[in-house]
């Protein structure tokens, strides 16, 4: 069981999707956001699928949204694969790396991904994203991040690098470019994932397997990075974390291939699906 926006950019309409078959939900809601997830909306859609309380929505030709409204906030974790910080030289975090990425950044997984005028380093980051569905401050523990995810996607963090790292500042600008956070094209219930540290993530450019990793090699697992992030901040229901990305990204290859208009990007998680950018100028 999985949960989907389906139809134009600003007018999604809310979908549980079962065995390829898309319910509509907008009897229960009116967007998979926040106040859906703080409510109890997941268990809600799942009881009201099994009563046959759902009808079935017409997908035809509808373009695939991002699986959730735009959050409030998101947040990311930098340098969190051994392997990555390992190619771009970077020493391993005594902490995660936390910066912020703009919420507008958010697109669909099959939504076409802006260049940046100017740009020379674009650049790209599979990354498994945790959708929190409860609000989150000062966790006791680790363990009591499972009480307060909802479920999970699949994110590419795009980057321009340097405008991240060349420019002065802190990386949020390289981060925060239109576009640059095409999400889904699922959010998998947490429940239904199983283990969030045993899931592969692979990634394509023109089709050439560029990453290929697992979340087994975080520095800092998901459960970690939630309870982290509490101690700084409120995380509330419908907030993104993008929890890192493995080796393989532009900035690590011999001759730094990094993104221009007219590439294509897919990439994939274990149960999460895949996705497919294009890239065009800004």
């Amino acid at each position: 069981m999985t949960f989907a926006r389906l139809g134009p950019a600003g007018s999604e309409i809310p979908v549980l999707q079962q065995d390829g078959v898309n319910y509509d939900l907008r009897s229960l809601t009116s967007d998979i956001d926040g106040a859906f997830l703080a409510s109890g909306g997941l268990a809600a859609a799942r009881r009201a699928l099994a009563e046959g309380g759902l009808p079935v929505l017409d997908d035809a030709g509808l373009r695939v949204g991002a699986p959730i409204a735009r959050p409030g906030k998101i947040v990311c974790i930098g340098l969190n694969y051994s392997d990555h910080a390992e190619e771009t030289g970077a020493a391993v975090p005594a902490e995660p790396v936390v910066f912020m990425k703009d919420p507008s950044t958010m697109v669909g997984p099959f939504d076409e991904v802006r260049v940046p005028r100017n740009s020379e380093k674009t650049d790209w980051e599979v990354e498994l994203a945790v959708v929190i569905g409860a609000e989150a401050r000062y966790l006791g523990s680790p363990e009591d991040a499972d009480d307060v995810i909802a479920g999970y996607a699949m994110s590419n963090d795009v980057s321009e690098r340097e405008f991240q790292l060349e420019r002065g500042g802190q990386w949020d600008k390289g981060k925060s470019c239109e576009t640059f956070n095409p999400l889904g094209p699922v959010l998998k219930p947490a429940d239904e994932v199983g283990d969030p540290q045993d899931l592969g993530l692979r990634l394509w450019v023109n089709g050439e397997l560029r990453q290929d990793g697992s979340t087994a090699n975080m520095i800092f697992g998901v459960r970690h990075v939630v309870w982290y992030l509490s101690q700084f901040m409120v995380l509330h229901p419908g907030d993104v974390i993008n929890t890192g990305t493995p080796a393989g990204v532009a900035l690590g290859l011999p001759g730094n291939p990094y993104l221009r208009s007219g590439d294509v990007v897919e990439l994939e998680i274990d149960g999460l699906g895949r996705a497919r950018q294009e890239l065009v100028p800004a």
